[in-house]
């Protein structure tokens, strides 16, 4: 199977690159038999620079790492090309390392997942690459609020796998704020079916600014429900249920202690279990 990895400016024109030793032009498109990469050592990415990734077939399973600063993630892509628009300026400063897609040296790399890979039990709603827009890619975790509209806060920034919670704000602390809306709710989009046994909540604990949550509603795709209670603590907090098919879980009815703060905010939701296939 082919995969097509390829560097676009703004106006969809392909971006060259170069490499300091032959200082010949580099063109920023590959398509190989199950991976393919891209490098380059002289490139600096613009405004409205964007990767496409396309597979051959729909409802493929990639693993992918778009600059280095992002974890190598499996993500699935549904119907045979992903968008990625490369996050700059406030997204990327506020909630990216400030080292993340800046320089002029770059490895980008993009192949099939293996069977054990797409078979395994693991953490379905990881993704390293979502981003606030829905791009093609899965997970995708979208939200009814985020404060601000600010990417500090974005509903991406719960499924990074960054777990830094003991302050708010830029990157390492950027998480899912809800701009103190009562009836905000999260949901992590799988964009295929999974099924699910088990789940992690990671609240932000930057007390006394912070509040937290004492009890929240997870709901699933196939109308089922289960309540969950949460305590005042900084580490992930583990809730097992009764496995189900599903092809997204929502957590709402957020409801918050009573102390004086009006900030609660999550830090990584992750949920587990296998794919459907």
């Amino acid at each position: 199977m082919t995969i097509t990895i390829t560097l676009f400016d703004k106006e969809g024109h392909i971006r060259n690159g170069q490499n300091d030793y032959d200082k010949v032009p580099t063109v920023m498109t590959k398509t190989e038999e199950d991976f393919a990469y891209l490098s380059t050592q002289e490139l600096v990415y613009e405004e409205g620079d964007y990767f496409k990734i396309e597979t051959d077939k729909e409802n493929s399973f990639v693993v992918v790492r778009l600059d280095e600063s992002l974890t190598e993630t499996v993500v699935f892509i549904k119907d045979k090309q992903w968008l990625y628009e490369i996050p700059l300026n406030e997204k990327r400063v506020k909630a990216r390392s400030d080292v993340a897609f800046k320089g002029h040296k770059h490895y980008i790399s993009v192949r099939y997942a293996k069977d054990f890979e797409i078979n395994q039990y693991m953490n379905l709603s990881r993704n390293s690459h979502d981003l606030n827009e829905e791009s093609g890619a899965y997970p995708h975790a979208y939200a009814n609020v985020e404060t601000r509209n600010d990417a500090t806060f974005f509903a991406c920034n719960a499924i990074d796998g960054v777990y830094a919670n003991n302050s708010h704000g830029a990157y390492p602390y950027q998480t899912w704020g809800i701009n103190q809306q009562l009836d905000a709710e999260v949901t992590i989009d799988f964009g295929r079916k999974v099924a699910v046994d088990m789940m992690d909540v990671t609240l932000r604990c930057d007390f006394p600014h912070d509040s937290y949550w004492t009890q929240a509603t997870v709901e699933f795709s196939d109308g089922s429900e289960e309540i969950i209670h949460l305590e005042k603590i900084h580490t992930p907090q583990n809730f097992t249920f009764t496995k189900r098919v599903v092809e997204w879980v929502k957590l709402k009815d957020l409801i918050q202690d009573t102390d004086e703060s009006p900030f609660p905010a999550l830090a990584q939701l992750d949920i587990y279990g296998t794919n459907c296939l």
